[in-house]
């Protein structure tokens, strides 16, 4: 009896010290030698001014919105009065494939930082180690139930800046959800003004193929009677090939946005027959787009918030490589459970305990950790590099945008000019074919003009459409 209780202790501290053994061997290790400790010292200006810096790019924090049609501004696309527009948006904000993967990118983001959240947690964790065996003469079996408990103290917090830099790569990814709405709702609405232009430019495209057949009839019948010569007539015959040919380019543009419009809606290709758009003849923005803006609307795009998270999540990794060269502090406990009956396990008798703690600074560990912190410094570098290159960036998309918008605008008014000369032009040439002074050809000729004028005029007003939804982009949908 007395050789089984004291084979039972002697069992008991066994494991307990190999379970503390392992578990305090188990800690990280991070290891710095005298040079490092050296060159610290002598880059403490330049973290100075590295941490100044991100203190005066940090941003206030961004959380993701529930109604996911406040990015794209509903408001601002009912300024084209059209519902079919308006429908499309709707289909594409609730529907789109990019959209969806963006949303759930953001959620893994999210679950990362809970991840990561739990390294400053303590860690418990338990088990039933049932066994058989042969020990000091004699075989038996016994049942174990060890419980063992760890905490890494974060004195330096090292942890909690680990969980900060992952929760700046999960506000830049509801950055990239908001830049993908707002993409997304203006791919819609430059394909949908350009369906609709395409529509127009059809139109009128086919009136020309008319009046070409028309005339290349005329010139059929006046050559075989002398009139005009063989020359003419093969020039009408090729001008009626050329606006046949272009009628075809002009449909299979039209599909082709029509396919890329049911994509951007979630929807099948198949299906584009079922797609209605606006009369291009009553199609108009009645919204305002100002000639100038402040410089500071580009704070309000996401690309640019992204690249300032992105320089303070640079600034915090400079920090935690600092901080990967001070000791590791560790907490740590253990109760366990030994008998040979199970039903009486959870017995005082049966239980042995212990906590310990530890301090861990390594010596040496290849330069790894002075090779860690310049890689940080140097990605920081970059990173304010792209924070800067996305300022610019910004502005010149804006500035750009203006530029198109009020220089479209200026060729448009001067295009009806002279679609307004043209269509004078054309009344007097109908009084000279009413009153039998010129041809039916030449009457043909001088509506094949207008036709070719008008069709410039609504080419140039559907890309005024075009440039409003491109401003709308530049200023990330705040027009």
């Amino acid at each position: 009896m007395k050789s089984c209780l004291r084979k039972i202790i002697v069992n008991k501290k066994l494991v307990s010290c190999l379970v503390l053994l392992s578990m305090f061997g188990l800690n990280s290790v991070f290891a710095v030698d005298k040079s490092t400790v050296l060159n610290a010292g002598t880059e403490e200006n330049v973290q100075k001014n590295i941490y100044k810096s991100i203190k005066k790019h940090k941003s206030e924090k961004v959380k993701p919105v529930k109604n996911k049609y406040e990015y794209v501004n509903m408001a601002w696309w009912k300024s084209f009065n059209d519902e079919y527009l308006n429908d499309y948006i709707i289909r594409a904000v609730e529907n789109n494939k990019d959209l969806k993967m963006a949303t759930l990118t953001m959620d893994e983001y999210y679950q990362n930082i809970i991840m990561q959240r739990s390294f400053e947690m303590p860690n418990i964790s338990a088990g039933f180690l049932p066994g058989y065996g042969h020990f000091m003469g004699k075989t038996q079996g016994n049942f174990g139930l060890p419980i063992i408990a760890s905490y890494e103290v974060d004195l330096f917090g090292k942890n909690h800046n680990k969980t900060t830099a992952v929760r700046k790569l999960y506000e830049a990814s509801i950055l990239d959800e908001q830049a993908a709405y707002i993409s997304i709702a203006s791919a819609v609405g430059s394909v949908y003004v350009n369906i609709v232009k395409l529509d127009a430019l059809i139109d009128m495209q086919e009136e020309i193929v008319k009046l070409r057949k028309e005339i290349s009839e005329i010139m059929t019948v006046s050559n075989s009677e002398g009139i005009v010569s063989t020359s003419d007539l093969v020039k009408a015959n090729k001008a009626y090939i050329a606006g046949t040919s272009d009628l075809v380019e002009l449909k299979k543009e039209r599909t082709k946005l029509l396919h890329q419009l049911a994509v951007l809606v979630g929807d099948s290709p198949d299906n584009i027959e079922q797609y209605k758009r606006a009369d291009y003849k009553t199609f108009a923005f009645s919204g305002t787009i100002p000639k100038e803006v402040n410089s500071e609307v580009i704070m309000s795009r996401p690309d640019y918030k992204k690249a300032e998270k992105m320089l303070e999540k640079a600034g915090i990794d400079v920090r935690i490589a600092r901080k990967e060269m001070l000791p590791n502090i560790s907490l740590g406990g253990l109760l366990f459970f030994n008998n040979k009956y199970l039903e009486s396990l959870f017995t005082t008798n049966n239980m042995i305990w212990g906590v310990g703690g530890g301090l861990i600074q390594p010596i040496f560990q290849g330069f790894s950790l002075t090779s860690n912190l310049k890689a940080k410094k140097i990605a920081y570098e970059r990173s304010l590099r792209n924070y800067e290159k996305v300022n610019l960036t910004s502005m010149q998309e804006v500035n750009d945008s203006l530029v198109s918008v009020n220089m479209d605008r200026e060729k448009l008014e001067k295009q009806k000019n002279i679609q307004l000369l043209e269509q004078k032009d054309f009344k007097l040439t109908q009084e000279k074919y009413n009153e039998g002074v010129i041809a039916k050809l030449d009457l043909d000729q001088q509506q094949e003009n207008l036709l070719n004028v008008q069709k410039m005029v609504y080419n140039t007003e559907f890309d005024c459409m075009v440039d409003y939804i491109n401003y709308y982009k530049a200023v990330a949908a705040q027009a």
